[in-house]
């Protein structure tokens, strides 16, 4: 099939989806991670809205991984990635309310070998604020947005979604973890996981809650959330950990970490009791704080293994890691 006809059959679609009369390409948004596809933006005419994403995934022939990390188990892991992503927003999205707010989806389908997603404009419904690192009240922005999102889900089961979110999943990383240099560190990885997976308490965690993926109101009073590629099962504290440790620097996070911690816990027995949820929250709470460093150190062992040289790498969290890994070892004396 020639680009020009796959272009045309594309653009069916979104027409088709958002009721539109005309349509115009717009901008590359971003080329998506190894040469898997685009975002783009398309702007339409006789339609009730003026503009939509499509996300556009392609599976390439040849891979380049800007690390070096391409074999037939990270190219599966990538399909996998983007068929949870549109069962997201085929049939779980649309229970995100503007507490927790993502973008509403006009189409998730396959057209002959690709995946397209016509998802909504979030620039164009006021979050086009993006940014790298986050004063603490942005911060607290989006510590709301996960604890509503946690509110959410909690107890419900990953049908069709990741069975254990976040991208950084131990199951998923063999590679990884084969070489990575401190044997402490490879021995604990199984128990690690294991304490987070065997959580008693259990939602849907983002799986890739970085700052990048938080879209800013321009009036700075609220966040929507793009990127569901690896949305599934877990322990809420996955996405704190991972949020926290994406927007503030290791002094920063070593300093405030205890109130932004105490900020979530107090959104999230709000955002539950919003949802008239029956649960144990100081059982709940006493669960999740005490997997906080669990998930730090989970995180730690994926990029210590990854890239060593990631500058996510810190002090900070190379010692709560090494702090986990001792308790562990004691306990198992």
């Amino acid at each position: 099939m020639s680009e020009k006809v796959k272009r045309r059959q594309l653009e069916k679609h979104i027409l088709d989806a958002t009721h539109a009369q005309k349509l115009r390409r717009g901008a590359v948004i971003q080329s998506l991670w190894s040469g898997y596809g685009e975002i783009v933006r398309y702007h339409l005419s006789g339609s009730k809205v003026a503009s939509v994403i499509l996300k556009h995934v392609v599976f390439p022939s040849t891979v380049h991984h800007p690390h070096g990390w391409h074999n037939d188990l990270s190219h599966q892991r990538k399909v996998k990635s983007y068929e949870v992503e549109m069962a997201w927003y085929q049939h779980w999205a649309e229970r995100c309310d503007d507490r927790c707010r993502v973008p509403h989806s006009y189409c998730s389908d396959t057209v002959g070998d690709d995946h397209i997603m016509v998802l909504e404009d979030l620039d164009a419904a006021g979050f086009s604020g993006r940014k790298s690192h986050l004063m603490l009240a942005e911060v607290k922005l989006c510590l709301s947005w996960l604890a509503h999102f946690h509110a959410t889900f909690l107890g419900g089961k990953p049908e069709e979604l990741w069975p254990v979110g976040t991208y950084w999943h131990l199951a998923t990383r063999p590679d990884e973890l084969a070489v990575m240099d401190d044997e402490r560190l490879r021995r604990a990885a199984p128990v690690l996981d294991s304490m987070l997976s065997k959580a008693k308490f259990q939602t849907l965690v983002h799986g890739d809650a970085k700052v990048a993926n938080f879209c800013f109101y321009h009036e700075g009073s609220r966040v929507a959330a793009v990127d569901f590629q690896y949305v599934g099962g877990g322990c809420g504290m996955k996405d704190v950990a991972y949020l926290l440790g994406s927007c503030l620097a290791d002094r920063a996070q070593e300093k405030h970490a205890p109130a932004l911690l105490d900020y979530y816990f107090s959104s999230l027995q709000q955002a539950l009791l919003c949802r008239d949820k029956a649960i144990d929250f100081s059982a709940l709470e006493s669960e999740w704080r005490g997997l906080f460093a669990i998930a730090q150190a989970d995180f730690y062992r994926f990029l210590v293994g990854w890239m060593p040289t990631h500058w996510k790498i810190n002090d900070y969290n190379k010692r709560v890691a090494m702090d986990v890994v001792e308790r562990l070892q004691q306990r198992g004396r």
